[in-house]
């Protein structure tokens, strides 16, 4: 069983931490070859690279989320939410609404995390003003990629 919190009746454990990179590939290769991470998620989406890696599955473990934007090498800006700790939340709203009556700051409010996606995320600071992702998933993404 994976290790979470319970915050009244919603749960939560660590999903993933965000990690700016400069060339997803060369990072990849360090955490498979050398770390012996499996690649559990690739995603292109336009203008950047996103690598989930961790040991085992992603829906089972918690994972490091490595995202390039622009052409490898290069150090585009990062947008104000690279560099973050995300949890998984089984009922965000319900949280959010306990979150804001506690004057947390909101940089995101809960809203599903792409057009037509079962799964919501929303952003919150802590108090010294680092990022956290919260994640309410219901989709799967199932085991580690196999690289060639």
């Amino acid at each position: 069983m994976k290790a979470q919190g319970v915050v009244g009746d919603v749960k939560l454990h660590i999903r993933h931490t965000m990690l700016p990179v400069s060339d997803l590939d060369r990072t990849i290769d360090f955490y498979t070859r050398l770390l012996g991470m499996d690649l559990m998620r690739l995603r292109e989406p336009p203008g950047e690279r996103v690598g989930y890696l961790g040991y085992g599955c992603e829906d089972d473990e918690p994972a490091l989320e490595l995202i390039q934007t622009g052409k490898a090498g290069e150090h585009a800006k990062m947008p104000p939410w690279a560099g973050h700790v995300a949890l998984y939340v089984s009922e965000i709203y319900k949280l959010c609404e306990m979150l804001k009556r506690e004057g947390v700051t909101f940089t995101c409010e809960p809203r599903p995390n792409r057009p037509g996606s079962p799964d919501h995320t929303a952003f919150i600071k802590d108090p010294d003003g680092y990022t956290l992702e919260l994640t309410e998933r219901h989709s799967v993404t199932g085991p580690p990629l196999k690289r060639t």
